[in-house]
């Protein structure tokens, strides 16, 4: 796959034998790496360290934190590592950079979804910096079943998203949808996770109205009506994956819900809810709005 200029790969090989200019290899706060390809440095999750190779292919490890010091990782500490690590490859001038499955064997982190993380952090750099130095990135996976996984969700996800939008800020719709005496919410499978307002990308020749018809379709099998714009979100930031603009609309809505495709759960909430869930993106500041103006 090719990405302006840069190609991507999925490879199923040890990451010990591939020849680059650096590997990211995951450790944990003592930067104690499970293969000791590196030597110990105390370190805050998701901080990156660079030290010369010994023992491997590459020329460099960028050891990178993943592990918290009671064990585990999660979804903003993968993020940070690897944004740390592109930034230390490109402050070094490398062409070629390969990524091992972070945060899944020690941290325990399901490959899927650290495939779509560090995919979503190589999408976002490559979109960010129009003088990336990186020519080639290669997911060096030796174990068949992460292989497998990043194969289908690396570059399942930047396919989808290099067609969806070439440079971005990227338009997208959520709606906040009252349904008995409660606002529909569902809980994402995809990173960023966590509970969020039904919603997603517009699609190319949709407006606004049928893209955020169409997402709430598929998301929570509901129907829209009597739509309502809220207010457009667009501060930089608000997504930790690259630069939205959302509209969020108000609507009624008729049917049963039932959580599909992008949904793994589904619920309906009220304003004392809030503080209880964890919401992706700024959706509970969304929702505090709302209820605010009620």
């Amino acid at each position: 796959m090719l990405i302006k200029g840069i190609e991507i790969e999925v490879v199923n090989a040890d990451i010990a034998r591939i020849e680059v200019d650096a590997i990211v290899s995951g450790a944990d706060s003592s930067l104690t790496i499970r293969n000791n390809l590196a030597k110990s440095f105390h370190a805050d999750p998701g901080m990156p360290v660079l030290t010369q190779a010994e023992g491997v292919l590459a020329k460099y490890i960028i050891d990178v934190v993943v592990l918290k010091d009671n064990g585990g990782t999660d979804e903003s500490i993968i993020r940070k590592a690897v944004a740390g690590a592109l930034k230390i490859a490109d402050g070094k001038g490398f062409r070629s950079l390969a990524f091992s499955a972070l945060g899944c064997e020690t941290g325990r982190f399901e490959y899927s979804a650290s495939a779509k993380i560090i995919s979503q952090e190589i999408f976002r750099q490559i979109q960010e910096n129009k003088n990336l130095k990186l020519k080639k990135i290669i997911f060096a996976l030796k174990d068949n079943n992460a292989y497998a996984a990043f194969n289908k969700s690396a570059l399942g996800y930047l396919g989808y998203i290099s067609k969806k939008a070439q440079s971005g800020p990227f338009i997208t719709v959520d709606a906040i949808i009252k349904l008995g005496k409660g606002l529909v919410v569902i809980e994402r499978t995809n990173p960023p996770f966590g509970w969020a307002l039904p919603g997603g990308f517009v699609d190319y020749g949709e407006s606004l109205e049928e893209a955020v018809v169409r997402e709430a379709k598929e998301e929570t099998s509901l129907d829209l009506y009597n739509l309502e714009q809220f207010h457009t979100y667009s501060e930089y930031g608000r997504d930790p994956r690259f630069h939205t603009i959302t509209t969020v609309f108000i609507a009624d809505a008729e049917g049963k819900p039932r959580a599909d495709s992008d949904a793994k759960n589904i619920r309906i909430i009220t304003k004392k809810d809030l503080q209880e869930l964890s919401f992706a993106f700024d959706h509970k500041e969304i929702l505090k709005g709302y209820f605010g103006r009620c």
